[in-house]
């Protein structure tokens, strides 16, 4: 072992001995194991477990089998294909709308806020405060035929009497925007919130217009947090079955209303899990797709500068 020495009250040396370079060596490695635990017990083991339930085949009476039953996928895509397809359609739609009401919010926090930036974030998170499916039965009575909202622009005529919003597309989309907006809004403003404002004032020196200005320096320096935003909102808004049931009524069911019925009513476990990967499989394709279409390249170059 090494020896380093170090003075005495006295004035003398006293031998110390360091730590052997493997303990310390080993040390990052002992910091991030409760991590990798945590990942390990609450992810891998799960994931592990539904890829197993996945391919079984019997009922909750006989039990369940493990017969590598792949045709649980091919069964599944077969009987809930439009279910997919739809809640991938809200969920792009929900995220589009959160981009196009979440970047001028962020915007405008970041370059405009002032002192009272940490009010309006404050205000953006309040909503955070009550339960997601609570908010959820708040938004429903504010769309009712006669809520706050419809109620009030029926009675002052600006809309007619057999409107409806509720119980349809529009309802779940917006739903799941105003659900997940904060999800958009906080990544694009911590870009922005960290960006050197004297890159703009520098671009409009070089005689750039504010449109100029933002398509060049602004929007590509703010492409990560977009990134990070779609993702953080397009993957729940997709998987989402609270809006649906709420707001969507019947006709706009979503998967994640059928793998909680395969779940918790039919007991069909195989199916439900199936299902669940048929899922998990189309989102990372589209995000990987997304990142393609996107750049990432382009992203890391503008989270560099």
């Amino acid at each position: 072992m090494a020896m380093e020495t170090t003075t005495t009250p006295e004035g003398g040396p006293s031998p110390t001995p360091t730590p052997p370079r493997r303990v310390a060596a080993a040390a990052p490695y002992f910091l991030v194991l409760p991590g990798w635990l945590w990942l390990a017990i609450f992810f891998v083991v799960p994931i592990v477990s539904m890829v197993t339930m996945s391919l079984m085949s019997g009922n909750l009476v006989r039990g369940f089998s493990l017969t590598f039953e792949f045709g649980n996928y091919a069964d599944a895509v077969a009987t809930y294909w439009e279910q997919i397809l739809r809640s991938l359609f809200y969920g792009g739609c929900a995220t589009l709308l959160c981009i196009a009401i979440g970047y001028p919010v962020a915007y405008w926090i970041a370059f405009r806020g002032g002192a009272y930036k940490s009010t309006y974030l404050l205000l953006l998170l309040l909503p955070f405060f009550v339960s997601f499916v609570l908010r959820t039965i708040s938004w429903g009575f504010l769309l009712a035929d006669d809520g706050v909202l419809l109620g009030t622009l029926k009675d002052i005529g600006l809309v007619p009497d057999g409107t409806r919003v509720l119980n349809s597309a529009p309802a779940v989309v917006f739903g799941l925007a105003y659900n997940f907006l904060p999800f958009m809004v906080l990544p694009i403003y911590a870009v922005l919130e960290r960006m050197d404002h004297r890159l703009v004032e520098a671009a409009r020196d070089l005689y750039a217009g504010r449109v100029q200005a933002f398509v060049r320096v602004v929007l590509p320096i703010s492409l990560p947090g977009v990134f990070a935003g779609v993702i953080m909102t397009f993957i729940p808004s997709s998987a989402d079955y609270i809006n649906a049931k709420v707001l969507g009524g019947t006709h706009n069911t979503m998967i994640g209303q059928v793998i909680e019925s395969q779940y918790l009513v039919n007991n069909a476990y195989p199916m439900a899990a199936s299902i669940t990967f048929i899922l998990m499989a189309v989102l990372l394709i589209g995000i990987f797709s997304y990142a393609r279409a996107l750049g990432t390249e382009q992203v890391m170059e503008a989270q560099a500068r």
